[in-house]
């Protein structure tokens, strides 16, 4: 019941980032119960059902992924003075963001139930009633406990994932305030050697795969047919070592910043970055990451021309639009975190023209550097793809 409480008098930008957690589930959830659809409708097509459920792992993780940033920036379950002396110590908390989340992600997985038994034809009286009958097998009984079973894939998996972030970690006694927090930025983050390496690997691979003989195709739903399945191995590869190496470059890009006699907004700027580089930095290896393997996807279609399905077409919107909702969650939770340092440098008589010049030249830095790698590494990972 306070869960219900605290998120119906959240702050109208919280509620719609978690209409779209519950908007993200259903489109997941949809995606997997038209797997069962499949399953269903060919019973002897054991592999390719297998197949189309192990490529909805993709949209869940992104899902869990967002839910997960969403339930971090959520001011309700922040530990805030006088809530441990009724009750909702950090512990508490951190049970009461999960419980938020599985209640998100649980009605998105409802009303993609709905919207399944309505394509199907068993829910009448609205358009569409049954559009999708021999996509969805609806000549035969649906298994609803299978049903069920799937739709619990997202509200488990992002509240469990939600819970394990989001545990109470021990703090360093005392403290910092603000003009400390930005003389001694934190330690930079040790992912970057991991991060080009598994890029690398990556590449090396979806070359080595393009021009082996005797691959089978590994195909995907929806019409993208006949890929290697060392190419995709490549592909993940690659996607990995980006998102290691996000927070490292984010951190060497404040250090640049800073570097040659800084003035005052260089230094502020490079000094944000540094403190916001494992924030920031994860969820923008996550969107080169999708960006690079997006360019390559239009690259192949765009040479081979296979057809595109609307199942496909559902999975690449949630992925795309999940990591960017997600980079956008993390920002909005940095400028929550560095809000009394904000406060700080106002009353110390720092011009809010400095703090929007920081802003800005924050922006144009970390766009000045992953608009090259994203374009370099989408290059490189298309070459093989096209030349198959």
């Amino acid at each position: 019941m306070l869960s219900l409480r605290l998120a119906r008098g959240a702050h109208p930008l919280v509620q719609l980032r978690r209409l779209l957690v519950a908007a993200a589930s259903g489109g997941t959830g949809f995606l997997l119960l038209c797997t069962l659809g499949y399953a269903m409708g060919h019973p002897d097509a054991s592999g390719g059902s297998l197949l189309r459920l192990a490529w909805c792992a993709i949209p869940l993780a992104a899902t869990v992924y967002f839910a997960v940033a969403v339930a971090r920036s959520d001011p309700g379950t922040k530990p805030r003075t006088g809530l441990s002396a009724v009750g909702l110590g950090p512990a508490r908390l951190t049970l009461l963001s999960a419980i938020s989340t599985a209640i998100a992600c649980t009605l998105g997985s409802m009303l993609a139930l709905l919207f399944f038994l309505h394509l199907r034809g068993d829910l009448s009286g609205l358009p569409f009633d049954g559009a999708a009958r021999d996509l969805l097998a609806a000549s035969k009984p649906l298994p609803l406990a299978a049903a069920l079973t799937l739709l619990t894939f997202v509200p488990v998996a992002a509240s469990a994932a939600s819970a394990v972030v989001l545990r109470p970690q021990a703090t360093k006694p005392g403290g910092t305030d603000a003009e400390d927090e930005l003389r001694e930025p934190s330690p930079a983050p040790t992912g970057l050697p991991w991060g080009i390496a598994l890029l690398a690997a990556g590449l090396a691979v979806e070359t080595y795969a393009s021009h082996a003989r005797g691959d089978r195709g590994f195909p995907m739903p929806g019409g993208l047919g006949g890929s290697s399945s060392g190419v995709l191995a490549g592909w993940a590869l690659t996607a990995l070592g980006l998102a290691l190496a996000g927070p490292a470059l984010t951190y060497h890009c404040g250090r640049a910043l800073q570097a040659v006699r800084p003035g005052a907004v260089r230094l502020l700027a490079g000094r944000v970055l540094q403190e916001e580089a494992r924030r920031i930095g994860a969820p923008l290896g996550v969107v080169c990451a999708v960006a690079s393997g997006t360019y390559a996807a239009v690259a192949l279609y765009a040479s081979a021309g296979p057809e595109l399905g609307p199942l496909s077409t559902l999975g690449s919107v949630l992925v795309v639009g999940c990591a960017v909702a997600t980079l956008l969650t993390a920002a909005v939770e940095a400028r929550q975190a560095r809000r009394d340092t904000t406060a700080a440098l106002l009353r110390l008589g720092a011009p809010a023209t400095m703090l929007r010049g920081a802003a800005a030249l924050r922006a144009g830095a970390l766009f000045a550097l992953f608009t090259p790698l994203t374009w370099a590494v989408a290059e490189l990972s298309a070459i093989p793809l096209i030349a198959r």
